[in-house]
């Protein structure tokens, strides 16, 4: 059940607007103080984040101010120019900096028991007040762990499935109420609940979520949250009325060139991102000395939407430089019509479709039912490589598709969107390309960013095993899942630990790459590790 009493007290004039034709906007009272960190500090923020005061960038911005914010801001000004020591002294006098580490150690050399009791410290009781840039939730909730100390959308999904096998229904059903209410209050859903976090989503997998509750609990659940899954629809089609020929493109959507609508990654701010701030400063640096004729708001604008897909970074968004190589400098995200984010509107269409059926609001369904059916049919124009015989993020501004294989190619599997042939492909590709020693690698490319070779990720192993087995391909499904789950169970054996990510190309090495090291917790591995093995 939602704290609406919470919900008025706490996020008064906190809204997404979207102002038709001309892009959306967060709205803020300033009164509440739920801003993001540089407006929130000033001055304080950006000399932290400048100077390297703590390694991660995203440590101050989840930092806990110790009095009142306004009081600590005057008296850092009134302060005058501190050295780097001095500063690190003013923060540490005026804020509870978080900690990354998870105080738990494991009693079990059973991985299942030992994630059924970890639930419990990465679960996160209702927020009753507010606290530096942490938007409050109404319910308890799992964050991820490590340095992510809040909920994450999309990592919600895959964390979801290990809730559901360890019998944690109401946990499941306040986290889906909390993503509604992140919906009513903000329009969308946030990539987590922090303020910085407030101009971008991630992928949409809220469809996913209420289809959970409805396989549990009946498809009378539909009619409690059909109303937030189509305004979170709307959010990513906002726009759509104002594209033409001349004008093809409005924040998340994108007018291809024989008229149909697919979408793209975005994020409504186009400077650093708050928690990568001194990174997304270094990324613009490098990107201008290329290629001067871009802006830094470009780089940024870029740098953010890749946040958006999840997928932070990867090939996906990069374009080869003039050696050849992959580079994040050549981040170019939101040229990009993207596999998996179009697959899962799709689904978000199918889902709204069905749903409405089910109501008896047949008008509405039949709308929706052409959409999805206008959808599939543009990503098998678009997106179906059958040179490669693979689906292919496209290259809107090139008018090409991208030459990056990815495991964005498996959505149209796990959402039984490919056809029997296609699906045949795709899993030779799977089997030839991406699979080795400790399952599926991410991309066969090594670029040095994490969501590329040598990395495997939970979540995209899960889609592609449970695509394999909607379409037959059960004994590929069954070596993929064998060698991930042993994976799991070979560094847990080492180390007693769930990580983010696992290299699975060397089973002797650690994951890597990317702007912070490999965490562990770890909320979605977890979630993906218990539904593999629940039988």
């Amino acid at each position: 059940m939602l704290h609406t009493d919470l919900r008025y007290f706490l996020y008064p004039g906190l809204l997404v607007l979207f102002i038709s034709c001309s892009g959306g906007k967060v709205v803020t009272d300033k009164s509440v103080k739920i801003l993001p960190p540089e407006e929130l500090y000033g001055k304080l923020f950006y000399d932290v984040q400048e100077r390297q005061i703590f390694e991660d960038s995203k440590t101050f911005v989840d930092a806990i101010p110790l009095g009142n914010v306004d009081t600590i801001v005057k008296l850092y000004f009134n302060k005058g120019k501190l050295n780097n020591t001095d500063l690190r002294y003013f923060v540490l006098d005026n804020y509870e900096i978080p900690q990354n580490d998870i105080n738990f150690i494991s009693d079990s050399v059973s991985i299942n028991n030992h994630i059924k009791q970890l639930w419990k410290t990465l679960k996160r009781p209702y927020d009753e007040k507010i606290s530096g840039t942490l938007l409050p939730l109404p319910n308890p909730y799992i964050i991820p762990g490590g340095r992510f100390r809040e909920i994450y959308y999309w990592d919600s999904y895959f964390t979801m499935l290990g809730l559901r096998v360890d019998g944690e229904k109401e946990t499941i059903k306040h986290m889906v109420d909390n993503f509604t209410y992140l919906i009513e209050t903000n329009g969308f859903i946030p990539n987590g609940n922090r303020s910085y976090y407030l101009g971008r989503s991630q992928p949409p997998f809220f469809a996913n979520m209420v289809q959970i509750l409805v396989d549990t609990e009946g498809e009378q659940v539909y009619e409690n949250y059909m109303p937030a899954l189509e305004k979170e629809y709307l959010f990513w089609m906002n726009g759509e009325d104002c594209i033409d020929e001349l004008e093809p493109t409005n924040r998340r959507v994108v007018r291809l060139k024989d008229g149909e609508i697919l979408n793209r990654y975005w994020d409504d701010f186009d400077t650093p991102r708050p928690e990568s701030y001194r990174e997304d400063v270094i990324t613009a640096n490098k990107a201008l000395k290329k290629y001067p004729e871009l802006s830094r708001e470009n780089v940024y604008r870029n740098l953010r939407a890749g946040a958006e897909s999840g997928w932070d970074f990867s090939s996906r968004w990069l374009i080869k430089d003039m050696k050849g190589e992959y580079d994040l400098s050549t981040i170019r995200t939101t040229h990009i019509i993207p596999v998996d984010l179009n697959v899962l509107l799709f689904n978000v269409e199918r889902t709204l479709a069905k749903g409405y059926k089910f109501n008896e609001n047949l008008s509405k369904a039949n709308y929706y039912k052409a959409k999805y059916l206008a959808r599939r049919k543009a990503i098998n124009k678009y997106l179906w490589s059958r040179q490669e015989g693979f689906f292919m993020d496209y290259n809107f501004i090139l008018e090409a598709q991208t030459e990056t294989l990815s495991l964005a190619g498996v959505y149209p599997l796990f959402f039984n969107l490919a056809t029997e042939a296609q699906a045949r492909s795709i899993s030779e590709k799977l089997e030839t390309i991406f699979l080795r020693p400790g399952g599926l690698v991410t991309t066969p490319y090594h670029t040095g960013e994490q969501w590329d070779a040598p990395n495997g990720w939970a979540p995209l192993q899960y889609m592609s095993i449970e695509g394999l087995k909607n379409y037959s391909y059960k004994d590929l499904a069954d070596k993929i899942a064998k060698r991930w789950t042993s994976l799991n169970e070979k560094v847990y054996s080492q180390n007693y630990k769930m990580l983010e990510k696992y290299n699975v190309e060397d089973l002797s090495k650690k994951s890597g790459g990317g702007e912070y090291p490999t965490q562990d917790g770890f909320g979605w591995t977890n979630g993906v590790y218990q539904a593999l093995t629940k039988d």
